[in-house]
């Protein structure tokens, strides 16, 4: 059970999430859309954004409902949903916390104009609006409240009425926004805001949004004679002014420099602290390993729902599945080695069943076997990786594509796998079925990668796709493919984080022609706790070059322009 959140934040720093907003913006959601209406259109995103937050080591989390209020809501029709709207919001956030993570309901201003102008909305209007989203966050289960963003002390004190009124005695957490020197917009100093919503109700005080870390600092330094009266400060941090470029908006505030800014304010007193605009579960992951905070994320109960027929089983506990039979197999004190093999594309298996035999002599640490590479058909991986483990005692990596199977087939897929030994999945999302050498065949994908290792990631704590119990954990190593580009590796860094942040713990990169490139990789994704195996491919020929550099997926030599000369440098890298 969560301890209660008034009496926790007294003697612990309690960690937040960052932005839902722009993180979803990042993940190919229209700039400006409607967040607050995905709850119910995409309830799935939105599960997943809390689940990387968790990963990443939030130990309190918001609810997507900021907007979601009558008057907001009227913008977009939809005003009658604003119940549905904060109930859904407040429960997917609940399904994710589990027993130990706190849930926020967040509720945003109205988007009225202040002062409010005699006889067009009154504040009993705004209290009304307000009722409405506070009381369906209520419903759903949140812990705690969490009012942000408010810009006018008046709007933020008819919140703190309200959530005092209909919140069922639960704690608020009253945010402002102080765009420079600690001031709001109109002049109010933060000192005399905070006292004001202290007086209305308020548990916790603090600000969020805003101009970045400098501006937040300088504000929550107003607020110190509050924290020497022992009342807990909030500081919810953007990443920076953004800048637009094209049609997006870059924050330009990095991780390592947000968390050592925020480590500065909580020796002022901030207790509860987290990010907002252009921060991402990297920015809070950097969070929690700079001011050492534990992860509060624990085991928790899933209820499994069975027939009046059926014996009833006890609910089984998600457990912290760590790094895998895999990974905690290698040994320590030296550099561990993968290599792969392909299936055959015939039922003759003796050459490679000899291959891996020659391998394990030899002191491989791992096989890995790829899942109809180029959609070209090839004898069924698990089998084959399975004899493999049989016959030689070494690991092997089974290859797991999205085009060859539905949601459906894959989880039987990963189950079999665990029922015949093995320890460890790369998860891809596979080649185009264009090039298939078979007849009518076409790609399936109803997950992509990154719904691959969150699938993977359930199961190794006790969970099927639907948050069933499977009744034993399974205990699988989970890979993620990595394609670097350093002419521009931001887009597959960024997607490369999100794998890491879905349960990813090892990551196997397509071959690298250049130690400049493997230098520059491991730098640029040194945030990251994955294991990161760089690929090596012994290039035959020129020609051989040649194919792999124009024709396979992910391939690409530096430098290189289909001269033999030129190849042979590659391989001197």
């Amino acid at each position: 059970m969560k301890i209660k959140f008034t009496e926790y934040i007294k003697e612990h720093v309690i960690l937040g999430d960052g932005a839902f907003g722009t993180y979803l913006y990042e993940k190919g959601i229209d700039f400006g859309k409607n967040i607050d209406l995905l709850n119910l259109k995409n309830p799935d995103l939105i599960y997943s954004v809390h689940e990387e937050y968790i990963r990443a080591g939030s130990q309190l989390i918001e609810t997507n409902t900021f907007g979601a209020n009558r008057f907001k809501l009227q913008k977009a029709g939809k005003e009658e949903q604003v119940e549905e709207i904060n109930l859904t919001g407040a429960r997917l956030a609940v399904k994710a916390a589990g027993h130990d993570v706190y849930v926020a309901g967040s509720v945003g201003p109205t988007g009225v104009e202040f002062p409010l102008i005699s006889g067009e909305i009154s504040p009993d209007d705004l209290k009304a609006a307000f009722a409405g989203q506070i009381s369906a966050l209520v419903e759903g289960g949140v812990d705690l409240l969490i009012l942000e963003t408010f810009t006018h002390l008046e709007e933020m004190l008819l919140a703190i009425e309200t959530a005092r009124q209909v919140g069922s005695g639960l704690p608020i957490v009253a945010q402002m926004l102080y765009p420079s020197q600690g001031r709001t917009a109109r002049g109010i100093d933060a000192l005399s805001c905070a006292r004001a919503a202290l007086a209305a109700g308020a548990t916790v005080v603090g600000t969020n949004c805003g101009r970045g870390v400098d501006a937040m600092t300088t504000a929550i330094s107003h607020l110190l004679p509050l924290a020497e009266e022992h009342v807990p400060l909030s500081a919810f941090p953007n990443a920076g002014l953004p800048e637009i470029m094209g049609h997006r908006m870059v924050y330009p505030a990095q991780p390592a420099y947000m968390a050592g800014r925020a480590a500065e304010m909580l020796k002022m007193g901030v207790r509860l602290i987290g990010g907002c605009c252009g921060t991402t579960p990297s920015h809070i992951h950097e969070f929690r390993k700079t001011l050492k905070l534990r992860h509060k994320k624990e085991p928790r109960s899933i209820t499994v729902a069975v027939s009046p027929l059926e014996a009833p089983v006890a609910a089984a506990a998600v457990k912290k599945s760590g790094r895998g039979g895999f990974l905690d197999s290698l040994q320590q004190d030296r550099l561990p080695v993968l290599v792969e093999l392909d299936p055959p594309t015939h039922l003759d298996i003796e050459n490679v069943l000899a291959g891996a035999r020659s391998l394990a002599a030899s002191g491989v640490d791992a096989i890995t076997m790829g899942e109809n590479p180029l959609a070209i058909l090839r004898a069924g991986n698990i089998a084959l990786a399975h004899r493999i483990r049989e016959e030689t005692g070494v690991h092997t990596v089974l290859h797991q594509t999205c085009r060859d199977q539905n949601a459906l087939g894959l989880q039987s897929h990963i189950m079999a796998a665990h029922l015949l030994g093995i320890e460890a999945i790369l998860a891809v999302s596979g080649d185009s079925a264009s090039s298939t050498d078979q007849p009518g065949v076409s790609g399936v994908f109803d997950l992509n990668s990154l719904g691959l290792i969150r699938m993977i990631s359930q199961f190794n704590q006790g969970l099927n796709m639907a948050g069933q119990s499977i009744k034993l954990p399974t205990r699988f190593s989970i890979g993620a493919a990595f394609s670097f580009r350093p002419a521009n590796p931001t887009l597959q860094i960024a997607r490369l984080e999100r794998k890491a942040a879905q349960g990813a713990h090892f990551v196997m990169t397509q071959p690298l022609f250049d130690k400049n490139e493997v230098e520059a990789m491991v730098e640029q994704t040194s945030h990251l706790n994955v294991l990161i195996f760089p690929g090596i491919f012994p290039l035959i020929s020129a020609r051989n070059a040649d194919f792999l550099h124009n024709e396979v997926p992910g391939i690409s030599m530096a430098g290189w322009k289909g001269s033999g000369r030129a190849a042979v440098r590659a391989v001197a890298c």
